[in-house]
């Protein structure tokens, strides 16, 4: 499938700042969506290359707010929504904002891609749809089991968006990518919150649960099953799962991101870090086989090997005290 212009909500964020500036070293015509605010800041979008950032269409604005997204769709023949909250800690503090933004937001998106008429929309959902496994590797037929007010906004974006494929024929197809990690993210995710601690001289980590096992995928492998997705005719009405096909506990992956850092260090389970006991996922491990046969995309950094090679990339970043000055290691980043 090939495209005029190409709508990136949520650019201004971890994986959408990556997927944005990917897109234009690939020559596509990208617009990219990044949240109003009175800084006029393009959120990670400022920090990438003049050139990158000089080729993009900037659209201030919020998926909130229906008439902005109308405006912001226009021209556009194609979709890739990531604009969310996605903050879980936060979704128990403030699950009003997700439903606005995450439920409220998809639909915005969805109605004004059916005025215009995108020729396709790539909605992205999350791992967290799943709960813990009831059975590994998770296929996309997993039941469906959201256990934060979170991943229960994501399941309803997820399905608003398949029925609105299957009720007015809107050529949607669904990424579920599990937990992407790379330069760029937030320190609420455990990875950054382990590197930027022990960067910051720390010795002694504080972490949520350890046990928990997860399937880390590095943020370029994400981005281009983003774009394999866009392009894959056969991908409309799917939902397919992006991962790396490897498991590894917390713990370990701590203790792995030390041994690159060279540190010795002190693991403690932080009581305030822990997610309430029926809201935490204890095991995710993708099944990618649906969205490699639809595509033909390969993880470049799966196995543990590729998780220790994309941890170096991550940790060498993160080390730049340019960046790493943007973090506030010393505080529980919600």
């Amino acid at each position: 499938m090939k495209f005029n212009k190409i709508l990136v909500t949520g650019a201004d964020g971890f994986i959408g700042s990556h997927l944005s500036e990917y897109l234009i070293r690939q020559g596509y015509n990208v617009r990219a969506f990044v949240l109003y605010n009175s800084f006029n800041s393009w959120g990670w979008l400022d920090t990438v290359s003049r050139d990158v950032r000089d080729s993009l269409d900037i659209f201030t604005g919020d998926v909130r707010d229906p008439n902005g997204v109308r405006i912001a769709v226009q021209g556009c023949d194609a979709i890739l929504h990531l604009a969310a909250l996605i903050a879980i800690p936060y979704s128990y503090h403030s699950p009003d904002t997700y439903v606005d933004t995450n439920i409220r937001g998809t639909l915005n998106i969805l109605q004004a891609a059916r005025d215009v008429g995108v020729s396709k929309i790539v909605q992205t959902s999350t791992s967290e749809v799943y709960g813990t496994a009831q059975f590994v590797p998770i296929t996309e037929q997993h039941p469906l089991h959201p256990q934060s007010p979170y991943a229960a906004t994501k399941v309803a974006a997820d399905q608003l968006a398949l029925s609105f494929h299957r009720s007015f024929d809107l050529p949607v197809a669904v990424i579920r990518p599990f937990n992407t990690y790379g330069p760029r993210q937030s320190a609420r995710a455990v990875i950054p919150t382990i590197i930027t601690q022990i960067a910051k001289g720390k010795t002694t980590l504080h972490l949520g649960a350890l046990s928990p096992t997860r399937d880390f995928s590095y943020v370029m492998d994400t981005v281009r099953a983003f774009e394999s997705v866009l392009c894959a005719s056969e991908a409309v009405g799917k939902t397919l799962n992006a991962g790396s096909g490897f498991e590894i506990s917390i713990g370990d992956t701590a203790r792995m991101i030390a041994d690159i850092m060279q540190t010795d260090v002190q693991i403690i389970c932080d009581d305030e870090r822990l997610r309430p006991a029926n809201s935490e996922v204890e095991r995710l491990w993708a099944d990618t086989s649906q969205l490699r046969s639809v595509t033909s995309w390969q993880p470049e950094y799966g196995s543990k090997e590729g998780f220790r090679n994309g941890l170096r990339k991550t940790v060498a970043w993160f080390s730049n005290q340019n960046n790493l000055s943007r973090y506030k290691a010393d505080i529980y980043n919600m």
